[in-house]
């Protein structure tokens, strides 16, 4: 075969590589509601959430941990190793595209019998020595598009670690939050305690003093150091889910050692809800919608890499080089060698393995499309239960003030009461206790706002850009 023969199929094979077998890739059609149950008619504009969206709840405390938890949270960091790795497995897959070139040296002395058949030639050494410096390369002719099928692949599996990492992220800050103000949540109800605390014991002394008296009976006593053995229990308790709390915080941000001061929960402000927006805007927003939808494109691409298997490979295999007995020689015109070839391999009987790789290649798609499929069902229920328990909450805050107020005015009068001998102190026991429980779930309530919160720009994916993202892996 001439060299203009093989240039010339070169040139056919060459105008074939421009297919590529197996699907190409379609984002499927997801039946999704055409609104949130409970978003209001405003909310259907497209929402803008900053990617600092904890800093909207004006707490330089919580800005704080958030950037350390993003900086030195070991959940991150294994994040961001797995992008290294699939960028590096996305430039080995695009470097199958191109010839390898490899530099050859060899050298060798050998000697030959003396006692064969056919003996040596007069003169001539049994002793040779022979050199060889060449280039070689072998290189797969890409014509069913198998190699970039594969490249399309390792491209989804990269940009699909990429948005790991903003699920990684967005999960962090959100968890980092949630413990916050459950950390802060903590600390009002310590106060409360405390101040219910002092306060039984007060009311224990007024109940010591009016029994030495004689104008109440050792049963008030009782019952007052069982009220002020309650509140200093659950004083206790509480101390302890902070500590726990606490460590929770040092975990998230890298900190095991973190100590954090007590703060107030109450002067912490509501932001305002973020716009809704159109369910079918989660299919860009979320990370981890995007992230099923990459591993989606990346089962659809290998699809392709299976049926490619099933056709004829061809490869070009070329060397050139210099080979010699001299060393010094190699680089004569004389010893020059050059070599260029063209092969083909096809399976002919494979019991069938290569269709059955494709239909393990075409079940595993398929089920990515499950994955994916759920994962926006599931952006729709979060969005949708967030926009419920935020509007709830806010709806019920009013009541929660109201409850706490009638409770310290029921207090307030009992206390009179006793005092004036009109009553036992078992109504002023039940006063404190129901005083106290309003005031314990008015915090509670407080911070199930904040938490719900937290939970709508998590379910909305806030802070997250996907152009950023898209582009970088082009």
């Amino acid at each position: 075969m001439t060299a203009r023969t093989i240039a010339t199929h070169l040139t056919l094979l060459a105008a074939l590589a421009g297919c590529a077998v197996g699907p190409d890739y379609h984002r499927p059609e997801i039946a999704l509601p055409a609104g949130y149950p409970d978003a209001n008619a405003a909310d259907t504009a497209e929402a803008t959430i900053a990617a600092d969206w904890w800093t909207l709840y004006g707490d330089a405390g919580l800005d704080r941990l958030v950037d350390q938890a993003l900086q030195n949270n070991a959940d991150l960091r294994r994040a961001v190793a797995q992008i290294d790795e699939a960028e590096a497995v996305l430039s080995e897959a695009r470097a199958t595209l191109f010839p390898e070139i490899d530099l050859g040296l060899a050298s060798s002395r050998s000697r030959s019998s003396t006692l064969n058949a056919q003996p040596l030639a007069a003169g001539v050494s049994p002793i040779s020595n022979s050199h060889r410096l060449a280039l070689s390369t072998s290189f797969e002719l890409d014509l069913w598009g198998r190699l970039r099928r594969a490249s399309e692949a390792a491209r989804a599996q990269l940009l699909g670690t990429r948005y790991g990492r903003d699920v990684t992220a967005l999960t962090l800050a959100g968890a980092t939050a949630q413990a916050y103000f459950l950390l802060r949540s903590l600390d009002a109800q310590i106060t409360v305690t405390e101040q219910t605390l002092a306060a039984r014991e007060e009311s224990l002394e007024v109940a010591r003093s009016r029994a030495s008296g004689g104008l109440a009976s050792e049963l008030d006593v009782y019952q007052a150091e069982t009220g002020r053995a309650d509140a200093a229990v659950q004083l206790h308790e509480l101390q302890r889910q902070r500590a726990l709390v606490e460590h929770q915080l040092g975990v998230l941000t890298g900190a095991p050692d973190l100590t954090l001061a007590p703060g107030d929960l109450m002067q912490l402000p509501l932001p305002a809800e973020p716009p809704a927006g159109l369910p079918s805007t989660l299919l860009e927003r979320r990370p981890d919608v995007q992230r099923a939808e990459q591993a989606l494109i990346a089962a659809n691409a290998r699809i392709g890499v299976a049926k490619a298997a099933q056709f004829p490979t061809f490869s070009l295999t070329g060397s050139y080089g210099g080979q010699s007995e001299e060393f010094g020689d190699l680089l004569k015109s004389g010893a020059r060698i050059w070599s260029i070839g063209l092969g083909a391999t096809m399976p002919i009987l494979d019991a069938g393995r290569y269709s059955a790789r494709t239909r393990q290649a075409e079940a595993v798609q398929r089920q990515a499309l499950a994955d994916y499929q759920q994962a926006v069902e599931t952006a729709f229920r979060e969005v949708a239960d967030a926009l419920s328990n935020a509007q709830s909450t806010r709806a019920a805050a009013e009541d929660q003030e109201k409850r706490v107020s009638a409770a310290r005015n029921a207090l307030r009068l009992s206390r009179k009461r006793y005092e004036a001998g009109y009553s036992g102190y078992l109504e002023v026991l039940d006063a404190q206790r129901t005083a106290n429980a309003a005031e314990q779930a008015l915090i509670q309530h407080r911070q199930a706002q904040l938490a719900y919160s937290v939970d709508l720009f998590k379910a909305l994916g806030g802070g997250w850009s996907p152009a950023e993202d898209a582009s970088a892996a082009r």
